[in-house]
């Protein structure tokens, strides 16, 4: 579901799939339960290091901005509207998903990627969008969030399990 790209070129045919997105997709996989069973997966996946993790799913980019941004653009964006670098030490994570451009994008605090290579975040995305390629979104986003606990455990451990900087709720942008 990934079309990694850095361009930040305008791009009318981006503009006019996102015009013409149907909110159908959301429909397909993401009710509340889901929501609820990442939401809880994430409060699970926080407990032990300290770092946090935001998911936030999009079906679409807003219209506004489609035409000038792609996805990279816009999770940079978001993680800087939701806050997610406002922690202690600099260990937010950011998993952006948007179902209309079938892309996944992972963007990590300073505080994390002075230790975590950027092509680790790639090969999560990778690996993560295998699952979605079989359609299996919720197993593949939690063994990403999994994946990401694990990494935020073995730089930023903590004795506090109870630790919680950000919301856990899962944000979805439509």
């Amino acid at each position: 579901m990934q079309k990694v790209s850095n361009s930040s070129s305008k791009s009318l045919t981006r503009l006019l799939r996102h015009t013409f997105c149907m909110p159908i997709l959301f429909n397909r996989w993401l009710n509340k339960d889901v929501k609820a069973e990442l939401t809880a997966k994430i409060a699970q996946a926080e407990k032990g290091h300290n770092g946090e993790i935001v998911l936030v799913i999009e079906n679409h980019l807003p219209l506004n901005q489609a035409y000038h941004i792609g996805c990279r653009e816009r999770a940079i964006r978001v993680f800087s509207h939701y806050k997610v670098w406002d922690t202690e030490h600099n260990t937010g994570i950011l998993i952006y998903l948007n179902l209309r451009e079938r892309n996944l994008q992972i963007i990590a605090d300073r505080g994390i990627n002075q230790k975590v290579s950027p092509d680790t975040w790639q090969n999560l995305c990778q690996e993560t969008l295998v699952y979605f390629k079989k359609q299996e979104m919720q197993t593949g986003l939690i063994t990403l969030i999994d994946a990401a606990s694990q990494i935020l455990k073995t730089h930023y451990p903590s004795a506090d399990p109870q630790g919680n900087e950000l919301d856990n709720t899962v944000i979805v942008l439509k």
